[in-house]
């Protein structure tokens, strides 16, 4: 399986394993200055990237990273995100400040994880 990256902001970073053995690539924000998250807020941070599997029998999963929430407080908005094999546009990243401080998010910064898996279609039917 190929997943073709393409930069939609001159200032995104591709998505990298930070390890061989990392199951996800970290997701970087692709912000031209620091955005605030304020205590108890939502922001949605670019990445800057668009993505397109070779295959539509996958789908994409942003997980929140372990340090920024054990440490800051800030996760994903959504728990876990779904990009479809089929989504071509930017992926963004909705972060929530679970903390009683604000949080600023740094250009550059890793923000999440993307991990692609197998996905299994199932044919419904209404009885």
């Amino acid at each position: 399986m190929k997943l073709k990256i393409k930069r939609v902001r001159p200032y995104a970073q591709v998505p990298k394993q930070a390890t061989t053995g990392s199951a996800g690539s970290d997701l970087y924000a692709a912000l031209e200055e620091p955005l605030s998250i304020p205590a108890g807020a939502i922001r949605s941070i670019p990445t800057g990237i668009a993505a397109e599997p070779d295959t539509d029998s996958v789908a994409l999963l942003i997980f929140p990273r372990s340090g920024l929430a054990s440490k800051h407080g800030i996760t994903l908005a959504n728990a876990i995100g779904l990009v479809d094999s089929d989504y071509r546009g930017e992926i963004a990243v909705g972060l929530v400040n679970l903390s009683g401080e604000d949080y600023t998010v740094q250009p550059g910064d890793r923000i999440a994880q993307l991990m692609v898996v197998p996905v299994s279609y199932t044919h419904l039917r209404a009885h």
